[in-house]
């Protein structure tokens, strides 16, 4: 069983995808984190004892900032956090975004600027841990005060409300807690707060989607060099020399790349062709696919900092005698996800584009190489005419998808919160771009395949490249050789998967 023990300091992008995506991961609270935890919670109660004054704490939420909220009413305050807040909408989040929530939240808290006490927290995590998961709807949220709706779903069963996910079956979260023996927590005083005032959703769909497009963004590389060798293209492209005179970020990389998974090629021009260039989709593959590999770094980089950032609102901090002040500031605000994840989604929204455009030309009439559409027989079969037209269909869907959601803002709270992120919607989106992507991908490697079938058939002692040898054999693995029309979308969905696992990572 792998573990994972948070700190708030230490969380990597690949132990929260680890975590998310394998329930049996075991997910607890570093003993270095305790005492911080338990510092910040004894603060808040000595605010309350003494009768002073906090935003969230001892005063309402938002535009309610200065009604004064009475001692005997500082928990019940707290509980209504959580049920006024859970109105999100839409279909429900999948259990890896859930579980992702759930360890970022953790995570946040455990840096012990939020107030939190320890019992609360262990719940949640016990919760996680049996794979017991909150009914998440996936709309609602504004991207600031950060992602309230969504977290207060998440929070839910923590007061023995709302649904659960548990065994494939919703249930109340009451009843699942009372049959592990489990009791509700009675919220104390900034705990509603502190579970629900943070950029947790943005940041858990952020964190899978960068994850998932890495694996692309080398999995593209595949697909372009074995489309390059299928319609016998030239290496001069990707020579040395060109890609050190523009050191842009990741283009010399995906040049080098190429090359090597190129290397000892026979299905390529020769340097001594008169046709010295190709298409701009193969000839601009490093710059093209290396900025949007510089994108998802970039990206990258934005998530993994917010992974170890505390992100909730009013925050405690201590001096060196361990006195508390409770600043009131903006850490929830979801503007650096949004436009991260805003250009992410352009980014990968262009690679789609470019290895769509490259599916048309393995299908366009080329009778030097293959037949139009890669069917042998055309007329009585249409060949891999309508794969072009669902990568088509799915790049034109990406380019509305791909509007920025960071230019939006909509006030809210009486004009108090008066300029938002959208950063959820702004995850959504990149969400469904991401995936619409992976599938074009399976679409040109199956289709690159199919066409360097066509030539072999040819000159049958003719060598791939390098690298192409190992796609080309990890495609004929899962899928065949099409003589005639079939039906394709197994083979599709098939390759779409390799992709998605890593199978066609250029090393």
């Amino acid at each position: 069983m792998a573990k994972l023990a948070l700190d708030g300091s230490s969380l990597t992008l690949e132990q929260l995808v680890q975590a998310a995506r394998d329930p049996e991961t075991e997910v607890s609270l570093s003993p270095e984190a305790i005492p911080g935890i338990q510092r910040a919670a004894d603060a808040v109660a000595k605010y309350i004892r003494e009768g002073r004054i906090a935003y969230g704490i001892t005063t309402g939420f938002g535009a309610f900032k200065d009604r004064l909220i009475p001692p005997a009413d500082v928990e019940k305050l707290q509980e209504n956090i959580i049920l006024s807040h859970a109105v999100g909408t839409g279909p429900e989040l999948p259990a890896e975004v859930v579980r992702a929530m759930m360890i970022i939240r953790a995570n946040t808290l455990a840096k012990g600027h939020s107030g939190i006490r320890l019992t609360t927290l262990q719940l949640m995590l016990a919760l996680l841990n049996r794979n017991i998961l909150p009914i998440i709807p996936s709309k609602g949220s504004l991207g600031a005060s950060g992602d309230l709706a969504p977290l207060a779903h998440m929070a839910l069963p923590l007061i023995g409300q709302g649904l659960v996910r548990f065994h494939g079956e919703v249930r109340p979260s009451a009843e699942v807690l009372a049959e592990f023996g489990m009791k509700p927590v009675k919220l104390g005083a900034k705990e509603g707060l502190a579970l629900t005032n943070g950029t947790t959703l943005m940041t858990a769909i952020g964190a899978l989607q960068v994850f998932d497009a890495q694996v692309i963004v080398r999995s593209v590389n595949c697909a372009a060099a074995l489309s390059l060798e299928a319609q016998n293209g030239t290496l001069r492209a990707y020579s040395p020399q060109i890609h050190a005179s523009r050191p842009q970020a990741m283009q010399a990389e995906t040049a080098a790349c190429l090359r090597d998974m190129l290397s000892g090629s026979q299905l390529v021009r020769p340097d001594s062709s008169t046709n010295v260039q190709d298409a701009y989709t193969l000839r601009c593959v490093p710059q093209v696919h290396g900025a949007v590999h510089s994108a998802v770094n970039y990206a990258q980089s934005v998530i993994e900092t917010e992974l170890n950032s505390v992100t909730d609102n009013p925050l405690l901090f201590f001096d060196e005698q361990n006195e508390v002040t409770i600043l009131s500031g903006g850490n929830f605000h979801g503007e650096p996800l949004a436009l991260a994840l805003d250009f992410l989604s352009i980014a990968m929204t262009d690679l789609g584009n470019m290895s769509e455009r490259r599916i048309a030309k393995l299908i366009d009439n080329h009778p030097e190489h293959y037949p139009s559409f890669l069917a042998a027989h055309g007329g009585l079969n249409s060949g891999f005419m309508i794969l072009q037209y669902t990568a088509a269909a799915l790049c034109s869907e990406n380019k509305t998808l791909a509007h920025p959601d960071s230019v939006d803002s909509i006030p809210s709270s009486g004009n108090v919160e008066d300029h938002v992120s959208m950063g959820a919607n702004a995850a959504l989106h990149c969400q469904q771009i991401v995936e619409n992507v992976r599938k074009i991908i399976a679409i040109e490697l199956m289709s690159a395949a199919q066409a360097v079938d066509f030539r072999l058939q040819e000159k049958p002692d003719m060598r791939l490249g390098k690298g192409t040898s190992r796609v080309y054999r990890s495609i004929r693995e899962a899928v065949p050789f099409f003589e005639k029309d079939a039906y394709f979308k197994p083979a599709m969905d098939a390759l779409e998967e390799m992709v998605a696992k890593g199978g066609f990572c250029a090393s």
